[in-house]
């Protein structure tokens, strides 16, 4: 797909990666309706385009809220040619058994409903496109668990099933379906989730040097890069990269791998 004179919804484009896939999309000559719940006015700031952007304070967990969202991105912009869910949160760090029943509702729903709402909202509105496109974020957790992210990797896993699965119905249609599986990248989604974890990232990354990392910018280039191939699959950095393998070909190895790379997390 051509990004030029196309529209764009961008879920969490208020910051991170959600950000930084705004500013590409524009930067390509796209329109984008950026969404999320805060860091829009900045979002706007940086990239300075006028009309091209318009931004909606919305909760995708809210159904209603996500189908008035159409309709105001249709008045902004006519129509909509891809859909890119990048909000997510992460849980705080600990066991499970220990995790808040509340904490697990939010996980889900911003991560699993979020994607679903969104999804079953603009489908409509993107078949009806000549060409049209739906980008989901998963996470390299959605393949590999992490001790003291367990549901988290579950919310990211369902998201790839639930994307593999709309692949599979939108085969030989209009509307290209793409996961994305993300590896340690540099952006503030702990302070962004409320979760207390000073000076340190989240996920199999948190132990890594931020030398190993992927920039948020990095990551929403290759994002960007599917929506125009139409790509079915992408991962994203080393780390992914290496874990997606060894999830693969040895599964016990991986997850013991990770869980004695994150157990000083959990050590706290």
């Amino acid at each position: 797909m051509r990004i030029e004179g196309k529209v764009f919804v961008v879920t969490g484009g208020g910051n991170g990666i959600g950000r930084e896939v705004v500013a590409a999309l524009l930067a390509k000559g796209g329109r984008v309706a950026a969404v999320d719940i805060n860091g829009l006015a900045e979002t706007a700031r940086l990239t300075a385009v006028g009309d091209r952007l318009s931004t909606h304070r919305c909760d995708i967990t809210d159904i209603e809220a996500v189908r008035a969202l159409a309709g105001a991105v249709e008045a902004s912009h006519g129509h909509v040619d891809g859909l890119l869910n990048v909000a997510g949160i992460i849980q705080p760090f600990v066991p499970l058994a220990e995790l808040e029943r509340s904490t697990m509702e939010q996980v889900m729903a911003v991560n699993f409903w979020g994607v679903v709402n969104t999804c079953t909202t603009f489908l409509p509105l993107l078949s009806a496109r000549p060409e049209a496109s739906v980008v989901n974020v998963s996470s390299m957790g959605g393949f590999t668990p992490v001790p003291g992210q367990t549901v988290y990797g579950a919310s990211k896993a369902a998201v790839k099933l639930l994307t593999e699965g709309l692949y599979a119905e939108m085969r030989g249609t209009n509307v290209a379906v793409t996961v994305v599986f993300p590896g340690g990248v540099a952006t503030d989604i702990t302070t962004n989730s409320g979760v207390d974890l000073p000076g340190r990232p989240a996920g199999p990354e948190a132990e890594a040097p931020p030398t190993s990392m992927t920039t948020a910018a990095d990551a929403a280039a290759q994002i960007i890069a599917a929506v125009e191939d139409g790509t079915y699959r992408v991962v994203i950095g080393k780390d992914a990269r290496a874990l997606d393998v060894m999830s693969r070909l040895t599964p016990r190895r991986a997850t013991d791998l990770v869980a004695k790379k994150m157990a000083s997390l959990l050590d706290r």
